[in-house]
């Protein structure tokens, strides 16, 4: 099925923008998801987290992230359901407007500053992470990554989206073929060994 027409933009993580997690500070580092792009990391779109409303996804075209200097921009095309549909018309009036990143750290950096008062503030800064999801959330942790919804393509989708999605689609065809092949042999067999149980 080609790409809904419903969307949203936004940035999932904002860099150098200090956000209280816990007992400490964290910051996420300009080119912390560049090695994760240059993969082309398999990530999901998300709300709130919740793999069971996905909204999008990088291996079949329907969700796109880059790096620029503000942080990490994704740009998703929702499906047609009546979850995105639903998430589309918050988004709209307002009331959900926030984002977030879901990461594994491959590399950090602890620092430590006194405080006027005598006390310590530790602050991780994230150089470098794998990226699960990005997710159009709630209650975001980074008060700078937000989203607005999108009423993509309303001409149609942008011929890269088309020919990616095409091509994925293409790839996808061999390999169903090939199981569905399987599933048949399997249940030949499977009718064989029953026929020769009853004689």
């Amino acid at each position: 099925a080609k790409p809904g027409k419903l969307g949203a933009a936004g940035y999932a993580a904002v860099f150098n923008q200090p956000t209280e997690i816990s007992w400490f500070k964290e910051v996420v580092l300009p080119g912390a998801f560049k090695r994760a792009l240059e993969e082309n990391q398999d990530v999901r779109a998300l709300q709130n987290h919740n793999p069971d409303v996905v909204l999008g996804r990088t291996k079949t075209g329907t969700l796109m992230l880059q790096e620029d200097e503000t942080g990490l921009h994704f740009d998703c095309a929702f499906p047609d359901t009546q979850a995105a549909r639903d998430l589309y018309a918050c988004m709209s009036r307002g009331d959900v407007d926030g984002c977030s990143f879901a990461f594994i750290v491959r590399e950090q950096n602890w620092r430590e500053q006194k405080l006027a008062d005598g006390s310590f503030q530790d602050t991780r800064e994230i150089v470098e992470a794998d990226l699960v999801d990005v997710s159009i959330v709630t209650y975001p942790a980074y008060e700078g990554a937000s989203c607005e919804p999108r009423s993509l393509w309303p001409d149609g989708a942008p011929a890269e989206l088309e020919e990616h999605h095409s091509r994925v689609e293409a790839e996808r065809r061999p390999q169903d073929s090939q199981q569905e092949h399987d599933e048949q042999e399997r249940d030949r067999l499977r009718m064989r060994a029953e026929l020769a149980l009853r004689q």
